[in-house]
């Protein structure tokens, strides 16, 4: 299966909207999304992720930059569908920008 990245990010969002939906038990989404702290969670995941992520291109590992990286936009996405902001949109706002 070799997939676009565009075509990952809309896989990954439709599945937490689905898990959102569904509430399967054990879900990190669910469990993240559900949080008593509601958006503080996902945005303190958001910035655990992207302090992990600048620390791994400051020690120059490639692989971690990936692993921290793919972290940072899977709790990027979580907070964008915690704010009803679509993957779409910011594809278009993307497009906007680069004329």
């Amino acid at each position: 299966m070799n997939e676009t990245c565009e075509n990952i990010i809309d896989e990954i969002y439709k599945t937490i909207e689905k898990r959102q939906k569904e509430q399967p038990e054990g879900s990190y989404v669910c469990r993240i999304l559900n949080d008593e702290k509601g958006i503080n969670k996902i945005l303190e995941k958001v910035g655990e992720e992207c302090t992990e992520t600048i620390l791994a291109v400051k020690d120059g590992k490639k692989e971690e930059i990936i692993y921290e990286t793919s972290d940072l936009i899977f709790h990027l996405l979580l907070m964008l569908f915690e704010c009803g902001v679509k993957p779409e949109e910011i594809e278009e706002e993307l497009k906007r920008r680069h004329g």
